[in-house]
């Protein structure tokens, strides 16, 4: 592999204090929520996660119509990066929504619009490493996983908008709120810093972590090809 870029070491020095930075806003500096108290501060990492999820789900889709038109397989290492770093964060995102809806809903899930749309877009993508890890010809796969991202991108923009769309239970903390939504509350100007220092962290911890998996995904690649080679 080659040598690390310096550029990479700074993004994780950026990455662990961004990480420290949020973590102090979203637990000391953010006001307590006057309803729900502590457990509301879990909103801060829930909404930074899901922000990367939604836009590594998108990127990867984006990748994917790339590849089909160049078959560069750079785009396919920055796929794969994007749908596996973004599924790990959706994944931390579903389970802190649910601690979150423990106290607020009294149930730790329901099959609420929202919740149900980010349960299958979780799902699609776990789907796509299990369907793709079948398919032994690069390009094969490759050209697959970009049709499946494609497609499966979808799945993102919805589960963004669908709490925006239909009546839901689920807050809308930015926007017009649902009639129906239980557990919203007002951000106070401190609330909204600390949700775009979170932000702006979970977007440095992203690109850092998705540099490092395409950096493991060119080894991946030349330790494939010495493989093949061995066994002509």
């Amino acid at each position: 592999m080659q040598q690390k870029p310096i550029l990479l070491t700074i993004l994780d020095v950026l990455s662990i204090i961004g990480l420290g930075v949020a973590t102090y806003f979203a637990l000391v500096y953010a006001p307590t929520e006057a309803v729900m108290g502590n457990v509301q501060r879990v909103f801060y990492f829930h909404v930074g996660t899901a922000w990367v999820g939604l836009v590594g789900f998108v990127l990867a889709a984006v990748s994917g119509i790339v590849y089909l038109i160049t078959k560069d397989m750079k785009w396919d290492r920055f796929e794969v990066a994007a749908v596996e770093v973004s599924t790990m964060f959706f994944f931390i995102t579903i389970v802190l929504g649910s601690i979150w809806a423990r106290p607020a809903w009294n149930t730790w899930w329901t099959w609420d619009p929202r919740l149900t749309t980010a349960a299958v877009t979780e799902l699609i993508y776990i789907a796509y490493f299990m369907l793709r890890a079948g398919i032994e010809d690069p390009e094969k796969r490759a050209r697959f996983g970009a049709v499946y991202t494609l497609l499966g991108g979808i799945s993102a923009p919805i589960t963004f908008m669908v709490i925006r769309l239909f009546r839901t239970i689920h807050p809308v903390v930015i926007g017009n709120a649902s009639a129906a939504a239980q557990g919203g509350f007002d951000m106070t100007p401190n609330m909204l810093t600390a949700m775009f220092i979170a932000l702006g962290a979970f977007t440095i911890i992203f690109i850092d972590l998705m540099w490092h998996r395409i950096r493991i995904g060119a080894l991946e690649e030349k330790v494939e090809h010495l493989k093949l080679k061995v066994s002509m």
